[in-house]
């Protein structure tokens, strides 16, 4: 497959994927090598409700090299750069140790894709690596006081990656989607349903409407 097939079918892929929670989409309409990524923070986290964004940028050898990730989005994070955004993180190294993650052996493969790539970047969110830091003076602090670590890191959320747009909420209330996704389901697929059904809001006392949203989430 083509480098621009490639390109243009993970545009796709993720457009259909409504679970997965990752916005993917071209700076320019006439330029396949630029795009812009974004993810709301995981939930549990010091970034929890923020919107991300990631500068991506694809080489000529994609996918037989790793994209170019990096932060756009200030970030307070071991293995993020809080200057410049670059990411360590082994899946955007190649063999070769050239990408934004620095040198050393990568674990990137042309089986990878920007989508699974993004979902990674998520996860470093959920699970730092102090011990291969990106940007050490973050690293030090997570590892001497966690308390002041998730403190800056939630301050810098609230600063830098304000959700202003509610980019998945649109109009549907953060309380009713928390509401399901304490039963354990999916953020977005709750999100998905709650559009399908036109729901923007569950009372806590309305069983009925409760019923009507789980029997559609399983489906």
């Amino acid at each position: 497959m083509s480098r621009v097939r490639r390109i243009h079918k993970e545009l796709e892929d993720v457009k259909k994927d409504k679970e997965a929670g990752i916005i993917l989409e071209l700076v320019s309409e006439n330029d396949l090598s630029h795009l812009k990524g974004k993810f709301i923070g995981p939930r549990d986290t010091p970034y929890e409700g923020g919107l991300f964004i990631v500068d991506i940028q694809i080489p000529p050898e994609y996918p037989f090299k790793p994209p170019l990730m990096k932060f756009d989005t200030k970030i307070y994070h071991p293995n993020i750069s809080s200057v410049t955004g670059a990411i360590c993180l082994d899946i955007l190294k190649s063999d070769s140790g050239n990408s934004s993650s620095g040198g050393g052996h990568g674990a990137w493969t042309p089986i990878l894709t920007l989508k699974s790539s993004l979902i990674s970047l998520q996860s470093l969110l959920q699970s730092p690596e102090p011990n291969d830091p990106q940007d050490a003076q973050v690293a030090s602090v997570f590892l001497k006081d966690r308390n002041e670590f998730e403190e800056t890191a939630r301050y810098w959320t609230k600063i830098y990656a304000p959700n202003k747009d509610n980019i998945l909420l649109g109009t549907i209330e953060l309380k009713t989607v928390q509401l399901f996704e304490d039963m354990g389901f999916n953020k977005f697929k709750i999100v998905e349903v709650l559009k399908k059904l036109k729901i923007d809001k569950v009372y806590s006392g309305d069983e009925e409407t409760k019923i009507k949203v789980i029997e559609e989430l399983l489906k």
